[in-house]
């Protein structure tokens, strides 16, 4: 059995495993870099599932940053009837790329935690 965790990055909550990557919004880091994430809200291994009230103190989720990437492409196009006034345009929003490398059971030292 896989062992999984739910994690709260960037306002958002996101269900990462071990060897998984995931894209999280920005992060003012360098590829190459390490993090660790602190608001861990529930996790699942072979000892059982822990579920944090809000967060789980003793968990953290070891990361490294693999690059930056832009998401897809938000267009907005905007008309207004009988007056010939049209006008497109759109967003692509910055994310970096994270690689999930394990689920820590002990956080006493932290690289660097922006979450």
């Amino acid at each position: 059995m896989n062992s999984y965790a739910i994690v709260e990055a960037g306002g958002k909550q996101f269900w990462v495993e071990e060897g998984r990557f995931y894209d999280f919004d920005k992060l003012p880091l360098n590829a190459g870099d390490t993090l660790k994430l602190h608001k861990v809200l529930l996790v699942q291994n072979t000892s059982g599932l822990s579920i944090g009230k809000p967060f789980l103190s003793d968990y953290s989720i070891d990361a490294t940053v693999l690059r930056h990437i832009l998401g897809p492409k938000t267009l907005v196009y905007k008309m207004r009837p009988k007056k010939k006034t049209r006008k497109t345009f759109g967003n692509r929003v910055k994310l970096t790329r994270v690689h999930i490398k394990k689920i820590d059971n002990n956080s006493v030292t932290a690289v660097k935690c922006y979450f």
